[in-house]
């Protein structure tokens, strides 16, 4: 058998599918794709707004979907009614690729509201388990704060942060299930990664696409508080 070797792409609404959707477009959600280039089996990060452009999309590269991985309940993630708007999701992928999706236990009945999906096709998870893709361990950090079951995924030096954590800024925490002292524990805790791992966002709300925990920690202003008591002064009410 030959040895893993990582299939990693960034997919961007409204370009690189779901085209012509104008939902798609002004939310400018990031899917990814991680997967082993040498079983040819690869997770969906998030699949939403056109799930068999997703599909389509890894299918060309040669790779087959084995499962999906949630980082959160919200609509524009993972399939759903948001803004009076329907938006595929999940639900659609599994009536083209029969598999799991993987997501935080903490998140299980937020996604069944949002989505309708069955608990029999969840695979509900704690902080630190690993989901395996082919040979490729993908790590998976509860990073609670946007929503109860936030979760980031971290496979050797790419981390995708959903709504977590942003270029610029953070996921907000005014919404259902929000908690702006969690957020702050877990940007912590991301923030103690090495300064070599690459962020991935769940948005393109600034160029470039990616960048360095090393350069957040410098650039972002999530990370200026010293403690929790200047975080929630700074960021408490938004």
């Amino acid at each position: 058998m030959s040895a893993p070797e990582l299939y990693f792409r960034q997919l961007l609404s409204g370009r690189d599918f779901a085209r012509e959707d104008p939902i798609a477009r002004q939310m400018v959600n990031f899917a990814y794709a991680i997967g082993d280039r040498s079983t040819g089996e690869t997770l969906l990060v998030d699949p939403a707004y056109a799930v068999n452009d997703l599909v389509d999309a890894v299918e060309a590269d040669g790779m087959q979907v084995t499962g999906v991985l949630a980082t959160h309940y919200h609509a524009d993630h993972v399939g759903g009614s948001m803004m009076g708007y329907s938006i595929e999701g999940i639900t659609t992928l599994l009536e083209r690729c029969q598999c799991p999706v993987h997501l935080q236990q903490a998140e299980t009945p937020w996604v069944q509201k949002t989505t309708g999906i069955s608990e029999t096709d969840l695979v509900q998870h704690d902080s630190g388990d690993i989901v395996t893709v082919g040979g490729i361990d993908v790590h998976l950090i509860h990073t609670p704060g946007h929503t109860p079951g936030s979760q980031c995924f971290l496979v050797e030096n790419h981390l995708v942060t959903g709504d977590t954590l942003f270029l610029e800024g953070c996921g907000r925490t005014d919404l259902p299930g929000s908690n702006p002292e969690s957020m702050y524990d877990s940007l912590q805790m991301l923030s103690a990664l090495p300064g070599d791992t690459v962020v991935y966002p769940g948005h393109m709300y600034s160029q470039p696409v990616s960048a360095t925990m090393g350069e957040l920690r410098h650039d972002n202003y999530v990370f200026k508080p010293t403690s929790k008591s200047a975080w929630m002064q700074w960021f408490g009410g938004a």
